[in-house]
């Protein structure tokens, strides 16, 4: 069995991109997120090792200065990270890894594995996304008006993903985004690698 996709999934906060990670997780079986490292503090709503593995600061230096993340960024004043051992195990399990990481990390990753798959999901326009993050009820104006500015700072590196989605209708973008799992499985390298029915055909038996 050969490794398994990984793909980095980015977008400004409020575009929608948890929604459409848990609808395309539903949808496809082969897909599975990896769960990052976060010093964040921890929601009502969230639980530890399955939204995030919540750690202090001081845990979190350690595991960079040992070379444990596969790549680690600073967001919000918050540090995240991708832990490599756990990536690599799932691959190897010939699942495909959905990575919910932010440009910066994306980068780091993209010169450390070329071919990892890279998708931006875009709201369909800059007020529908103030109008998202202020009816979520999570942020502060302020708050809200930082988000905001850093989702310009996202979006101008959306050129550097190889895949654009908009997320104006749900279903359509998750169509879109499941499309593109689909089309990447059926390259001829993957599917010489996991593909029985043409592994036969191409050795003639």
């Amino acid at each position: 069995m050969s490794n398994g996709l990984l793909v980095l999934l980015s977008a400004p906060s409020g575009t929608g991109k948890t929604s459409l990670v848990e609808a395309a997780l539903a949808a496809d079986p082969r897909l599975v997120v990896s769960i990052s490292h976060t010093t964040r503090q921890q929601r009502s709503n969230e639980s530890n090792g399955v939204n995030y593995f919540f750690v202090d600061k001081a845990l979190f230096a350690q595991m960079a200065e040992k070379g444990d993340f596969l790549e680690y960024a600073t967001v919000f004043g918050n540090q995240y990270g991708t832990a490599k051992s756990a990536v690599r195990t799932l691959r190897e399990n010939g699942q495909d890894v959905i990575l919910e990481i932010d440009w910066q990390g994306a980068a780091q990753i993209k010169q450390l594995i070329p071919d990892a798959l890279s998708i931006f999901i875009l709201p369909p326009t800059i007020k529908t996304l103030r109008e998202r993050l202020t009816h979520r009820d999570q942020d502060s104006l302020d708050s809200i008006e930082t988000r905001l500015a850093e989702a310009q700072l996202e979006m101008s590196h959306a050129h550097t993903y190889q895949y654009l989605v908009v997320n104006d209708d749900f279903e359509q973008a998750l169509a879109d985004i499941l499309g593109i799992f689909r089309t990447t499985r059926l390259r001829s390298g993957e599917q010489i690698a996991n593909n029985d029915q043409i592994k036969a055909i191409l050795s003639g038996t």
